[in-house]
Formats: structure tokens, sequence, C-alpha cells
């Protein structure tokens, strides 16, 4: 049995002319917390969404526990949750019934007991049980995240994604998502998959860092690696620098 959860080999998408991934090779391996920091346009949620099964690659091969899923109906999804940027919940619906809405749609639970499953789910990640009945207008941003993310875990998924979750929040609500999401992750045994920008939480939340740039995996490797890597790529985007081999269209 392999120890990798996810296996990404020489994986293509392009959109008419614009070639997003040339050719990635990942592997994240089971339990891992692996992070995708690269520049706006990068492919970064192209690379989740074809994992996803969203998005057809071109060409290229992605194995789930050892199983191909491109160009398979295989139903991935039950295996998946999912951290939105912005959190993206559903205005129309309560806070509960967000959390608990593929308890409802799709495991044909009963809205009172998946309203009590959402409330245990809601408290996991801080938040009071009279929140629930809340519509998310009425939460702040940090609390949105929180929903978000008991979204992304009331179903006990194998394979967590978080795209850009701390964005939009200050560095100490940051920090507290991101210790929501370790601990999270880790009480699930999930395997794990971020991108971000931000450098911060990606040293934190991060096993294994891996960097996307020009459609490619150009580096990967621990914190500790990163910080002593004489990659130019690398150094000039943790450390925000304007001038290096990365050009930016102003």
């Amino acid at each position: 049995m392999s120890e990798n959860k996810i296996e990404i080999k020489n994986l293509y998408k392009a959109f008419g002319k614009k070639k997003v991934l040339d050719g990635v090779d990942l592997d994240i391996k089971k339990g891992e917390s692996l992070v995708v920091i690269g520049g706006s346009g990068t492919g970064k949620s192209v690379l989740i969404k074809c994992i996803q099964g969203l998005l057809t690659p071109d060409m290229g091969s992605i194995k789930i526990d050892g199983e191909e899923v491109v160009g398979t109906k295989k139903n991935i999804h039950e295996k998946m949750g999912m951290l939105f940027q912005g959190a993206a919940l559903f205005d129309s619906l309560s806070v509960w019934e967000n959390v608990a809405f593929t308890l409802i749609e799709n495991k044909n639970v009963a809205r009172k007991q998946a309203k009590l499953e959402a409330i245990r789910v809601l408290r996991q990640v801080g938040l009071a049980p009279d929140v629930a009945d809340l519509s998310p207008s009425e939460l702040s941003g940090g609390m949105q995240k929180r929903v978000g993310l008991a979204r992304a875990i009331i179903s006990n998924p194998e394979i967590i994604f978080f795209d850009e979750p701390t964005t939009g929040l200050d560095p100490i609500m940051a920090d507290v998502i991101n210790e929501l999401i370790i601990e999270s992750a880790r009480g699930l045994g999930a395997t794990t998959l971020t991108i971000t920008h931000d450098m911060a939480s990606a040293r934190k939340i991060a096993d294994r860092i891996a960097m996307l740039y020009n459609g490619k995996i150009i580096w990967s490797g621990t914190v500790k690696d990163m910080d002593k890597s004489d990659n130019p790529y690398l150094q000039q985007f943790i450390n925000g620098q304007s001038q290096g081999p990365i050009k930016v269209e102003a």
C-alpha cells in the first residue's frame, strides 16, 4: 500500500492558449498537511479543482488512495471537505443549515438530528449554540470562517482543502483560524492541502510546502528547508521582494 493519499503525475491544464498547469508532479502523504504557495494566477485553485474532479485535466494522472480518478465516474467527493476563500456561505440559509448542508442534501439526515450535529461541530470551532440560528450576514469575518470550517469537517472527510483560509482576517484572528485548522485536521487524521499567499499561515500549518510557478512545482520541502533554500524564485516570494526572477506586470 502506498503511503501517499494523493499522487499527481505530469498534470496539464490549459484554457485556450493559456497554459495553467504544465506538467505538475506532486505527492501528498496520508495525514500530511501540504501548503502550496505561489503568486496570483499561477494555477493553485485550478490544481485543487482538478483533484476534486471539478475540472478535467488535459493530460496526466491523479490518484487518490492508489486509484486513478481522472476520466472515471468515481464518487470521490464523499472523502473531501473544503473551506472556501471568503467562507462562501449560503446567504439564504441559517448558520446551522450551512454547516449541515451535506448531511441534509447528500446523506438524508433528518433536519432535527442534522441541527444537533451542526451545533456540536460549531462548538468544536469555538462558536456557541446560539449562533446556529443566525444568518451568515450577522457574523463577523472570523466567525464566518469558523462556520466554513465547521461545514468542511462535519462529514469527517479524509481530505480537506483550504483555499486562502486567512484572507481578510487580522493577524490575531488569522492565527486563531490556523490553530483550528491544525486541531481539526489532526482530530480527523485528515490529509490537507492548503493554498495561500500568507507565509505566516503556511509556516504554522505546513508539514511541507511546495511552490507552484509557471505551471510546475519548482520546489518542495519543510519550513526549515525553505529558509535554507537558495532557490531565487522561492526566496523572492517568501520575502515579498519586488526584485528577482519573478516578474510582475504592473
